[in-house]
């Protein structure tokens, strides 16, 4: 499987992505994966690296529920909460498309994720080229930014009051993008900020399936 370029002129190209990001759309991305994946809607997932341990088992129930209702999923997958949420999305049958803040390189891939990407299941995405070896603070930044502009809507199982994650949810906000988190006084924050409490997993799930 070879990694591929997609182009702002070419068809495959994410319009979202102009869309949101304007000018700081990547001119290319880079894909290892079935591009088909990108034509679904998709949910993207985020969590601050601290999470609360009852907020924690909640996003492992929402990660089964996502995965065995087929939603697609799509995330940079980086914080422990997120990798945790990868190994259980992976071992379902639906679409998962990772974010890595980092270079794609094929001969890098772990030897878990190859069987999901040879069986069309796992998209690999990044806007960073060859030079870019592993993640900082503004990449990273840059990462999450193209997964907020690819998802259709987003879930962010927490966000630590006052951190990167909480103003990050806050731009996607101002995009007007659907936020979702858990109803939780944990959340509290990002709730009165305007993202939407997830009183019923399944709510969510027809939300994206049926709209």
């Amino acid at each position: 499987m070879e990694i591929v370029s997609l182009e702002q002129t070419d068809a495959s190209y994410p319009g979202s992505l102009p869309t949101y990001l304007e000018k700081k759309a990547p001119r290319r991305i880079y894909a290892l994966g079935d591009l088909g994946i990108l034509r679904k809607a998709a949910l993207g997932l985020f969590c601050s690296v601290k999470c609360p341990g009852n907020l924690i088992l909640r996003t492992y129930d929402l990660a089964r529920e996502l995965r065995d209702a087929g939603v697609t999923v799509i995330s940079g997958f980086h914080s422990p909460m997120e990798k945790e949420c990868l190994a259980l999305l992976l071992r379902g049958k639906q679409p998962v498309i990772w974010c890595p803040a980092r270079r794609l390189a094929a001969t890098r891939i772990p030897k878990e994720y190859a069987k999901p990407l040879s069986d069309g299941r796992l998209l690999m995405l990044s806007p960073f080229e060859i030079n870019i070896k592993q993640a900082t603070v503004e990449i990273a930044g840059v990462r999450n930014d193209l997964v907020a502009a690819l998802a259709e809507r987003i879930f962010a199982a927490y966000a630590v009051p006052g951190g990167k994650t909480e103003t990050f949810c806050r731009r996607i906000l101002e995009w007007r993008k659907p936020l979702f988190t858990f109803d939780s006084p944990d959340n509290g924050a990002l709730i009165a900020m305007g993202a939407r409490p997830l009183y019923d997993i399944l709510f969510l799930i027809k939300v994206i399936n049926y709209e």
